[in-house]
């Protein structure tokens, strides 16, 4: 079955030779920076209220944090399943990317997806980014198996250790990015990186006051 939606898929892009260029693009870069570029606006908006929810930032960093290390996870996974690419194992597929030598499963860029789509998930205040993010990270999924370069379950196993890796050990270093973060923001070079101007002017009245 595995193939044959890979092959099925195959055909599909054989047929709409209009969108390769496109769909070229997304595969390799444009859904990877799109959804980075939607931790960075996650990250921007939580600056606004540090103070009163920390956990907020902290979720955000960890999803940057815990994309980098469901990355490092798939990488051993990848050359302990050794899946060879499809275009190395079945003949006359088209192949919109530049052949890669590394292994098939799991799919990285897969991986990053489903890590940034449970990130901004788990940031209760990004609903509307989170299902942005969820329909790029799906959609990214797709456009791997369009161009040749991945399985359906190397795009879905990417998807679910990427998803787990955030939301299972974002549930012990998300306390600790509380206090971590709770800690740089008292050196006066770090503050921009967690409050903005005025969330940090308020904050130093009220130190003052006190």
């Amino acid at each position: 079955m595995n193939r044959s939606i890979y092959l099925s898929i195959n055909r599909f892009a054989k047929d709409t030779t209009f969108a390769h260029g496109f769909m070229s693009f997304f595969a390799l870069y444009g859904g990877v920076v799109l959804l980075g570029l939607m931790l960075i606006f996650a990250w921007w908006r939580a600056r606004s209220e540090f103070t009163s929810n920390p956990t907020r930032m902290a979720r955000v960093i960890w999803g940057g944090a815990g994309t980098i290390l469901a990355v490092g996870i798939a990488q051993p996974i990848n050359h302990l399943v050794a899946e060879p690419r499809p275009y190395y194992t079945l003949k006359s597929v088209e192949v919109l990317v530049p052949r890669a030598n590394d292994f098939s499963f799991p799919s990285d860029h897969a991986t990053v997806a489903g890590a940034v789509i449970v990130a901004l998930w788990m940031v209760s205040k990004e609903r509307r980014l989170a299902w942005a993010a969820t329909v790029i990270g799906l959609f990214l999924v797709f456009a791997r198996v369009y161009v040749g370069a991945h399985y359906p379950l190397d795009v879905v196993g990417g998807l679910a250790l990427g998803g787990a890796t955030v939301a299972i050990f974002g549930t012990v270093f998300v306390p600790v990015l509380v206090k971590l973060d709770g800690l740089l923001d008292q050196v006066k070079i770090f503050r921009p990186l967690f409050q903005t101007g005025s969330t940090a002017s308020s904050s130093l009245s009220r130190s003052i006051k006190s």
